[in-house]
């Protein structure tokens, strides 16, 4: 039996059930090498699996239409990993400010809020009367 292109990327055995086998024959290995760069075979398995069988040859075909798209317009693949990459930080971000204490408001040390009833003239005269030595 002879491995579909889906089987001689990874240089592994075709079962006879191989999901890929129908729709990556071995006559034309670049069409399964295009999606498999844009999509990953397990993804494109996990595709392929959840559709009904009359369905996949026409999925398959869409996902190496839209592969080749990708792969001809590579600033819209380029932009999409950098977006990629802004929401990963943008989560790590996220979770460690989660994870830290907010910072405290930092009171200039001759400044005592308590006094004069919050009077604004009172801690501007107290903040001059500390820059004077």
């Amino acid at each position: 039996m002879t491995r579909c292109a889906a089987c001689k990327y990874p240089r592994r055995r075709c079962a006879s059930d191989c999901i890929f086998s129908p729709y990556f024959t071995p006559n034309n290995p670049q069409r399964f090498a295009c999606v498999h760069r844009i999509y990953g075979a397990s993804n494109i398995g996990k595709m392929l699996q959840q559709l009904p069988i009359h369905r996949r040859a026409e999925a398959a075909d869409c996902l190496c239409y839209e592969a080749q798209c990708r792969m001809k317009d590579r600033e819209i693949h380029d932009a999409q990993s950098q977006l990629a990459i802004a929401q990963a930080e943008i989560a790590f971000l996220n979770a460690s400010s989660a994870q830290e204490e907010p910072p405290q408001q930092q009171q200039h040390p001759a400044i005592e809020p308590a006094k004069q009833g919050g009077d604004p003239q009172y801690y501007v005269q107290q903040i001059e009367a500390s820059r004077e030595w």
